[in-house]
């Protein structure tokens, strides 16, 4: 009964985010025929201003009619043609980019999960210690610096200044994409500062999160239990304390991880690393009002999804769940 539910308001959720995502453009000022208009200042035939408008879905039908031709579409996987990229669908723009972010983005996001998490164990092992003394005001400083001025500082120090590092997008120029060994060299060398930027702000906060909750685990009776059983340190930390303190991290993570589809604006533009997030920059520069909406129900969805997935594996990880919600 637990998952029928959460499998029902999934499918609710999904269905709210796809009408939102239809009637925004609707409710907003202008439409993509006026922008693309502004962009060729007038320079655009009658008959192919008329030819565009039934091709970005503009027309007279009542919105109801509309919202079925959406659907249908939405139906195809077709979501509908860029302004900025013009004749180049909104599927392939976001095919393209969505590979970029989830790399850069999806991969700091678990190197710093990963980081984080076993020095947040060690700290709350160690407390008041001197690892402890150290680890906590260090990373909670690293937390507090804005990643867009350390990926300035990066890019102009290591990039500009000393030239070790590309300073823009994720491959180089005349390039394209393979899976050779020498592009994927060339493409970690171009996420190394994005990547180390995401990386370095990101870990105290997992560092925190973990470390709270072991500190409240390690005072449990299961682990003075195996304490007195003369198990060896290491194993009573890994095996007992930090297993049973990990779980909500663990549901923290994969929010992050849904997170991570949107990409990171800033980050994206100050590298031109090509990403969603630099396409939704791009798409707002320009008012790309198809790239906009297809984006924002591609970020929407996988939220969605992924909190899906949470309620289900916190669920599998800890069987109370189920039975307390059901019970109640």
């Amino acid at each position: 009964m637990y998952y029928i539910k959460k499998l029902g308001n999934f499918i609710l959720l999904v269905w709210v985010a796809i009408t939102l995502n239809f009637l925004l453009p609707h409710l907003m000022p202008g439409n993509p025929m006026e922008a693309l208009v502004a962009k060729s200042q007038g320079k655009i035939d009658p008959v192919v201003m008329h030819a565009l408008a039934l091709q970005f879905g503009i027309n007279n039908k009542p919105l109801w009619q509309k919202y079925i031709d959406y659907m249908t579409q939405l139906l195809h996987g077709n979501l509908g043609v860029s302004i900025t990229y013009y004749p180049v669908h909104v599927s392939t723009i976001i095919g393209q980019s969505l590979p970029w972010t989830i790399i850069l983005v999806g991969v700091t996001t678990v190197l710093a999960f990963l980081i984080g998490t076993l020095i947040g164990i060690v700290a709350a092992w160690r407390r008041n210690k001197l690892f402890d003394s150290l680890m906590g005001p260090l990373w909670m400083f690293m937390g507090s610096v804005p990643q867009f001025w350390l990926a300035l500082l990066l890019l102009y120090y290591f990039g500009f200044q000393l030239g070790w590092f590309p300073q823009m997008h994720s491959y180089s120029a005349g390039d394209a994409p393979s899976f050779t060994w020498r592009f994927l060299g060339d493409a970690v060398w171009h996420s190394i500062l994005p990547g180390f930027a995401l990386l370095i702000t990101t870990i105290g906060g997992w560092m925190l999160a973990m470390r709270n909750n072991m500190i409240q685990v390690v005072s449990d009776d299961f682990v003075a239990f195996a304490k007195a059983r003369g198990l060896r340190p290491w194993t009573v930390m890994m095996s007992y304390a930090a297993r049973n303190a990990v779980l909500p991290s663990v549901t923290q993570f994969a929010i992050a991880l849904g997170y991570a589809v949107g990409g990171q604006i800033l980050i994206e533009e100050i590298f031109s690393y090509p990403g969603i997030g630099y396409q939704l920059s791009q798409a707002v520069i320009s008012q790309d009002y198809p790239l906009m909406q297809g984006i924002f129900l591609i970020i929407a969805v996988v939220m969605l999804f992924v909190n899906f997935a949470v309620d289900i594996l916190y669920a599998r990880m800890d069987p109370r769940v189920g039975t307390e919600e059901a019970s109640a």
